[in-house]
């Protein structure tokens, strides 16, 4: 059989980033490149039936091959890259056995992958780990999770004589820009049950996650000659920074962990004359959520206010709510893979996702999705690196849940 470390190099070397000013779906051409290649192999496979929609939803269908009562079992990961680093001409570097030193991704830009800043590092030397070359993120989000079901897909059809229930297969585009399961057909996949392979350190099973939003907010301002502009200057920038200045200092980001929520000033384009800005606002208690949204609400009419016209919009947009809520009544779902996981060797670790996953959406959906390790860190950047050991694991556990179910 073919290495994962193979096959996840394939994957990572085709770009599929997505673009989150784009208004088609996908959202970026590219991303069918990978989705055809995944079609072609899950039906070298065996997976007769597996083909790539309009939207690009690569979906496809392993039969079970016992007569047992087994929940069908989905097995999701999104094809996509983030827009955050580019995704072109990835250009990985295999360490055959991580020696806890310091790492030069890109020495003529002093780009060095270091304990001091990531200590995670330290938790595998003596192991295999595959890295940047300091110019592109690596694509471990979620390729890293394309090539471990792909992986157990392969073990499966090298080793008929391990029972199975039906498993349903997906490859979804624009999980990274929150759009990945907008056009997601949960009738025509056909699980009971399913998992997103797109965790992060060895061991992580997540069925938490934010409730989440978005705001687009555009000033208008006044340009005028500053020589001559007291009193009819209107420097929408400054607005800007006005506005952010009334959020809370200590719920941003870079000050918050665990359960804390925060608002994210994500983007900041402007003149005096019009200025747009964007946050995304996050918290896992559905209370403080919406505490949060009106205090942006509170603080833009504050504002028009006290400059006596309505300079500031906002479009305000919900995202996707915490999963918990969905997961708490099937939490056999989430036990089957702790299980899974101890009975391999793994350590769970279980806490809430400070990000995004379309198992979110999903459970709302009616298709109840936790979400389980790839062993990436540092997505979405060029200090991104993966444990070939941590996929290598990530594939025994899911093949172990398939088990744990089939034999229930």
């Amino acid at each position: 059989m073919e290495s994962i470390v193979d096959k996840f190099i394939r994957y990572i070397k085709i770009d599929t980033q997505s673009d989150m000013d784009s208004e088609s779906n996908p959202s970026t051409v590219k991303q069918f490149d990978l989705a055809r290649l995944l079609v072609q192999e899950l039906q070298a496979l065996g997976l007769k039936d597996a083909a790539v929609d309009d939207k690009c939803y690569v979906m496809a269908t392993l039969p079970a091959n016992t007569s047992k009562t087994i929940p069908a079992i989905g097995w999701i990961a999104h094809m996509d890259t983030s827009p955050d680093a580019s995704g072109a001409n990835v250009n990985p570097r295999l360490i055959p056995a991580y020696d806890g030193a310091p790492i030069t991704l890109d020495a003529p830009t002093n780009t060095i992958l270091s304990p001091a800043d990531f200590p995670d590092l330290l938790k595998y030397v003596g192991q295999a780990i595959i890295t940047t070359d300091g110019k592109t993120l690596l694509g471990a989000d979620d390729k890293a999770g394309v090539a471990i079901i792909l992986a157990m897909l392969e073990h499966l059809q090298a080793n008929l004589e391990i029972q199975h229930g039906k498993l349903c297969i997906s490859f979804t585009p624009d999980e990274e820009i929150g759009h990945g399961a907008d056009h997601f057909d949960v009738q025509k996949f056909g699980a009971d049950i399913a998992y997103t392979v797109d965790g992060d350190e060895i061991g992580e099973l997540e069925y938490e996650c934010f409730n989440a939003s978005m705001a687009r907010i555009h000033i208008q301002g006044r340009n005028v000659h500053p020589g001559k502009s007291k009193d009819k200057m209107v420097n929408a920038m400054q607005l800007a920074m006005d506005l952010h200045a009334m959020l809370p200092v200590d719920q941003r980001p870079e000050y918050t962990d665990n359960y804390e929520g925060f608002f994210h000033l994500l983007h900041f384009n402007g003149t005096v004359e019009e200025t747009d800005i964007m946050y995304i606002i996050r918290d896992h208690d559905r209370v403080k959520f919406e505490h949060k949204e009106q205090v942006l609400r509170e603080a833009i009419a504050f504002m028009n206010e006290r400059i006596g016209s309505k300079r500031i919009h906002m479009e305000l947009t919900q995202q996707y709510q915490n999963m918990r809520e969905v997961l708490e009544p099937n939490m056999h779902i989430v036990d089957t893979a702790r299980e899974a996981m101890e009975q391999v060797g793994v350590t769970p670790i279980i806490k809430p996702i400070r990000g995004g996953t379309d198992g979110s959406r999903l459970s709302y959906m009616g298709l109840p999705t936790p979400n389980i390790f790839t062993g990436g860190h540092n997505g979405h950047g060029k200090y991104e690196f993966i444990p070939v050991r941590s996929m290598e694991k990530a594939v025994k556990v899911v093949l172990k849940i398939i088990e744990l179910y089939t034999t229930k």
